[in-house]
């Protein structure tokens, strides 16, 4: 078999937990998400770069990035956001393309899926065979995101209008995953893509 597949969908749209049934059905999942966490860690020269961009005040005591507060910051001013992704992007593409050889090395019939919410944006769909998206109800993306990041509604408003919205990323889906109905609608889907992609 030996495919990689593109899992993308708007903040909140319930992407992870697509990614996690997938992973239970046997796919390897590389997140964007872990990989964007691991090149700020302490001592490395992204992390340096985002302090020398934007100061002191974005870390601890002991030189940790404060992720919540840059975010907080970032999501409100279009020109910083930009600047952030300038150093993180090209690191995280990197780190990417390490586990995906990585894991075709070793697992050279296996189902990669590539777990990011920026998957088009970052240009990052060149290196997936198909793209699926989850969509869901603005409604629910703001609810869970109020919910589940404890944010205000501005702000979590401000974070799903910094991403490309659903309706743009459209065109780029081989399958749509339709996440606005119950868990076990998400399952039952998800299920019926990986019968159809596993017998081919």
């Amino acid at each position: 078999m030996g495919r990689i597949i593109g899992l993308t969908g708007g903040i909140a749209s319930g992407k992870s937990t697509a990614s996690k049934i997938l992973m239970e059905l046997g796919a390897f999942a590389i997140d964007a998400d872990i990989i964007s966490r691991r090149i700020v860690e302490l001592g490395t020269p992204t992390l340096k770069e985002i302090k020398k961009t934007f100061g002191d005040e974005y870390f601890n005591s002991v030189g940790e990035l404060n992720r919540r507060k840059l975010g907080n910051y970032v999501f409100q001013n279009k020109e910083a956001l930009e600047k952030l992704n300038e150093i993180t992007h090209p690191a995280i593409l990197k780190e990417i393309e390490r586990e995906i050889i990585k894991n075709k090395k070793t697992s050279p019939k296996g189902v990669i899926i590539l777990d990011a919410a920026l998957l088009i944006e970052m240009g990052l769909h060149s290196l997936v065979q198909e793209v699926w998206l989850v969509t869901t109800t603005r409604e629910q993306q703001l609810s869970r995101l109020i919910d589940r990041d404890k944010l205000t509604f501005e702000a979590a408003e401000d974070r799903i209008l910094s991403q490309m919205s659903q309706e743009e990323k459209r065109p780029y889906a081989d399958r749509i995953i339709d996440n606005s109905g119950t868990y076990q609608e998400l399952r039952e889907q998800i299920f019926a893509l990986w019968r159809e992609i596993t017998e081919i």
